[in-house]
Protein backbone atom coordinates (compact mmCIF):
# COMPACT_ATOMS: atom_id res chain seq x y z
CA UNK A 1 0.00 0.00 0.00
CA UNK A 2 1.87 3.48 -1.26
CA UNK A 3 2.29 5.68 1.57
CA UNK A 4 -0.25 8.74 2.55
CA UNK A 5 -3.25 6.01 1.65
CA UNK A 6 -5.03 4.03 3.88
CA UNK A 7 -8.09 1.50 3.66
CA UNK A 8 -11.41 2.48 4.67
CA UNK A 9 -13.80 0.18 5.74
CA UNK A 10 -17.29 0.79 4.07
CA UNK A 11 -18.69 -2.74 5.09
CA UNK A 12 -20.53 -1.15 8.32
CA UNK A 13 -21.79 -4.20 10.38
CA UNK A 14 -24.91 -2.96 11.87
CA UNK A 15 -26.13 -3.97 15.44
CA UNK A 16 -27.39 -7.44 15.85
CA UNK A 17 -29.17 -7.53 19.33
CA UNK A 18 -30.10 -4.74 22.41
CA UNK A 19 -26.76 -4.80 23.67
CA UNK A 20 -24.66 -3.73 20.80
CA UNK A 21 -27.55 -1.33 19.83
CA UNK A 22 -26.69 -0.14 23.54
CA UNK A 23 -23.11 0.17 22.67
CA UNK A 24 -23.59 1.88 19.48
CA UNK A 25 -25.78 4.90 20.97
CA UNK A 26 -22.88 5.30 23.83
CA UNK A 27 -20.02 5.33 21.76
CA UNK A 28 -22.02 7.98 19.33
CA UNK A 29 -22.70 9.65 22.67
CA UNK A 30 -19.63 10.42 23.90
CA UNK A 31 -18.23 11.46 20.71
CA UNK A 32 -16.29 14.35 21.47
CA UNK A 33 -17.76 15.97 17.73
CA UNK A 34 -21.30 16.29 19.53
CA UNK A 35 -19.46 18.30 22.28
CA UNK A 36 -18.28 20.84 19.40
CA UNK A 37 -21.28 21.19 17.77
CA UNK A 38 -23.37 21.91 21.20
CA UNK A 39 -20.46 24.30 22.44
CA UNK A 40 -20.87 26.04 19.21
CA UNK A 41 -24.49 26.84 19.27
CA UNK A 42 -24.61 27.76 22.74
CA UNK A 43 -21.32 30.64 22.22
CA UNK A 44 -23.86 32.01 19.24
CA UNK A 45 -27.24 31.84 21.78
CA UNK A 46 -25.44 33.93 24.11
CA UNK A 47 -23.85 36.72 21.98
CA UNK A 48 -25.67 40.15 21.69
CA UNK A 49 -26.31 41.66 18.74
CA UNK A 50 -24.82 39.44 16.28
CA UNK A 51 -28.24 37.81 14.67
CA UNK A 52 -27.91 36.68 10.98
CA UNK A 53 -31.75 37.50 10.25
CA UNK A 54 -33.41 40.62 9.33
CA UNK A 55 -37.21 41.41 10.09
CA UNK A 56 -38.33 41.50 6.85
CA UNK A 57 -40.30 42.99 4.65
CA UNK A 58 -39.27 45.76 7.60
CA UNK A 59 -35.59 45.34 6.69
CA UNK A 60 -34.45 44.60 3.24
CA UNK A 61 -31.06 42.56 1.98
CA UNK A 62 -28.25 44.86 1.35
CA UNK A 63 -27.27 43.84 -1.73
CA UNK A 64 -23.99 45.01 -4.06
CA UNK A 65 -24.18 47.44 -7.05
CA UNK A 66 -23.48 44.05 -9.58
CA UNK A 67 -26.21 41.71 -8.61
CA UNK A 68 -28.62 41.09 -11.55
CA UNK A 69 -31.94 41.66 -10.16
CA UNK A 70 -35.04 43.40 -11.94
CA UNK A 71 -34.06 45.64 -14.85
CA UNK A 72 -33.60 49.55 -14.95
CA UNK A 73 -34.20 51.54 -18.49
CA UNK A 74 -32.07 55.12 -17.43
CA UNK A 75 -32.37 58.38 -19.05
CA UNK A 76 -30.03 61.48 -19.15
CA UNK A 77 -29.43 63.30 -15.71
CA UNK A 78 -29.01 67.16 -18.33
CA UNK A 79 -32.42 66.68 -20.81
CA UNK A 80 -34.38 63.97 -18.90
CA UNK A 81 -34.18 62.01 -22.13
CA UNK A 82 -34.31 58.02 -22.87
CA UNK A 83 -30.94 56.58 -23.30
CA UNK A 84 -32.14 54.10 -24.90
CA UNK A 85 -31.54 54.94 -29.09
CA UNK A 86 -33.53 51.54 -30.02
CA UNK A 87 -30.59 49.76 -31.60
CA UNK A 88 -32.52 46.56 -30.64
CA UNK A 89 -28.87 45.00 -29.49
CA UNK A 90 -30.50 43.53 -25.86
CA UNK A 91 -33.78 41.95 -28.20
CA UNK A 92 -31.63 40.06 -30.08
CA UNK A 93 -29.05 38.74 -28.13
CA UNK A 94 -31.80 37.86 -25.38
CA UNK A 95 -30.86 33.87 -25.20
CA UNK A 96 -34.40 33.33 -23.28
CA UNK A 97 -36.36 35.22 -26.14
CA UNK A 98 -38.34 37.83 -23.65
CA UNK A 99 -37.40 41.37 -24.24
CA UNK A 100 -39.50 43.04 -27.49
CA UNK A 101 -38.92 46.46 -28.30
CA UNK A 102 -41.07 48.25 -30.76
CA UNK A 103 -39.80 51.72 -32.68
CA UNK A 104 -40.50 54.29 -35.08
CA UNK A 105 -39.25 56.97 -36.50
CA UNK A 106 -39.93 60.09 -35.06
CA UNK A 107 -41.29 63.81 -36.64
CA UNK A 108 -36.68 64.74 -36.86
CA UNK A 109 -36.37 61.56 -38.64
CA UNK A 110 -34.85 59.72 -35.27
CA UNK A 111 -35.74 56.46 -34.07
CA UNK A 112 -38.23 56.30 -31.06
CA UNK A 113 -38.82 53.56 -28.94
CA UNK A 114 -42.30 53.33 -28.19
CA UNK A 115 -42.84 50.45 -26.47
CA UNK A 116 -40.24 48.09 -24.26
CA UNK A 117 -41.45 45.06 -22.62
CA UNK A 118 -39.49 42.00 -20.97
CA UNK A 119 -41.14 39.43 -19.61
CA UNK A 120 -39.68 39.01 -16.24
CA UNK A 121 -41.02 35.31 -15.73
CA UNK A 122 -39.24 33.93 -18.18
CA UNK A 123 -36.16 36.12 -17.80
CA UNK A 124 -32.72 33.94 -16.52
CA UNK A 125 -31.55 37.47 -15.17
CA UNK A 126 -28.10 36.77 -17.31
CA UNK A 127 -27.06 40.18 -17.89
CA UNK A 128 -26.60 40.00 -21.75
CA UNK A 129 -29.10 42.52 -22.35
CA UNK A 130 -27.04 44.98 -20.10
CA UNK A 131 -23.53 44.21 -21.55
CA UNK A 132 -23.97 44.74 -24.92
CA UNK A 133 -25.97 48.14 -24.38
CA UNK A 134 -23.42 50.71 -26.23
CA UNK A 135 -25.52 53.57 -24.47
CA UNK A 136 -25.82 51.96 -21.05
CA UNK A 137 -29.73 52.47 -21.60
CA UNK A 138 -30.60 49.40 -19.19
CA UNK A 139 -28.96 48.26 -16.32
CA UNK A 140 -30.02 45.49 -13.60
CA UNK A 141 -31.03 47.15 -10.23
CA UNK A 142 -31.19 46.14 -6.86
CA UNK A 143 -35.40 45.36 -6.98
CA UNK A 144 -35.63 41.32 -6.18
CA UNK A 145 -39.57 41.45 -5.70
CA UNK A 146 -40.73 40.27 -8.53
CA UNK A 147 -42.99 37.21 -7.68
CA UNK A 148 -46.29 37.02 -9.35
CA UNK A 149 -49.27 34.82 -9.66
CA UNK A 150 -49.04 33.63 -13.06
CA UNK A 151 -45.87 32.73 -14.73
CA UNK A 152 -46.44 35.47 -17.67
CA UNK A 153 -45.22 38.37 -15.95
CA UNK A 154 -44.39 41.49 -17.88
CA UNK A 155 -42.70 44.76 -17.21
CA UNK A 156 -43.80 47.64 -19.23
CA UNK A 157 -41.42 50.18 -19.91
CA UNK A 158 -42.96 52.90 -18.11
CA UNK A 159 -41.76 50.05 -14.69
CA UNK A 160 -37.99 50.30 -15.87
CA UNK A 161 -37.52 54.00 -16.98
CA UNK A 162 -36.67 56.21 -14.14
CA UNK A 163 -38.93 58.43 -13.07
CA UNK A 164 -38.45 62.03 -13.40
CA UNK A 165 -38.92 63.26 -9.77
CA UNK A 166 -36.08 60.28 -9.10
CA UNK A 167 -33.98 61.13 -11.66
CA UNK A 168 -31.35 63.40 -9.50
CA UNK A 169 -30.73 60.12 -7.64
CA UNK A 170 -29.83 58.10 -10.50
CA UNK A 171 -26.25 56.94 -10.65
CA UNK A 172 -24.96 55.99 -14.11
CA UNK A 173 -22.04 53.66 -12.98
CA UNK A 174 -24.25 51.68 -11.67
CA UNK A 175 -25.64 47.96 -11.91
CA UNK A 176 -24.77 44.82 -13.82
CA UNK A 177 -24.01 45.95 -17.28
CA UNK A 178 -22.69 49.31 -16.35
CA UNK A 179 -19.10 50.70 -16.73
CA UNK A 180 -16.84 50.80 -13.83
CA UNK A 181 -15.80 54.41 -12.45
CA UNK A 182 -12.64 53.84 -13.41
CA UNK A 183 -13.31 52.32 -16.95
CA UNK A 184 -10.74 54.51 -18.98
CA UNK A 185 -8.10 53.64 -16.79
CA UNK A 186 -8.52 50.00 -18.04
CA UNK A 187 -8.82 50.47 -21.46
CA UNK A 188 -6.33 49.83 -23.78
CA UNK A 189 -5.53 52.12 -26.51
CA UNK A 190 -5.47 51.04 -30.30
CA UNK A 191 -2.42 51.54 -32.66
CA UNK A 192 -4.60 54.00 -34.29
CA UNK A 193 -5.12 56.17 -31.50
CA UNK A 194 -1.32 56.25 -31.07
CA UNK A 195 -0.98 57.53 -34.93
CA UNK A 196 -4.11 59.84 -34.31
CA UNK A 197 -1.97 61.78 -31.31
CA UNK A 198 0.76 61.29 -32.72
CA UNK A 199 -0.45 63.65 -36.02
CA UNK A 200 -1.74 65.35 -33.90
CA UNK A 201 0.99 66.69 -31.88
CA UNK A 202 2.78 67.47 -35.06
CA UNK A 203 -0.04 69.63 -36.38
CA UNK A 204 0.02 71.59 -33.14
CA UNK A 205 4.30 72.13 -33.80
CA UNK A 206 3.51 73.21 -36.85
CA UNK A 207 1.07 75.77 -36.12
CA UNK A 208 3.52 76.43 -33.17
CA UNK A 209 5.97 77.39 -35.52
CA UNK A 210 4.18 79.36 -38.02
Amino acid sequence: MKKGYFKVDFERKNPQNTYEKFIQVIKRSLNTELFVGLFVVLREMFKKNNSATIKYPLEKVSLDNRYRAVHRLMRFIESENECCIGCGLCEKICISNCIRMETSLSEDGRKKVENYSINLGRCIYCGFCADVCPELAIVHGKEYENAAEQRSYFGQKQDFLTPIDELKNQVIFEGSGSLRKDADTLVKKTPNYYEIDLQRQQDTLKEENV
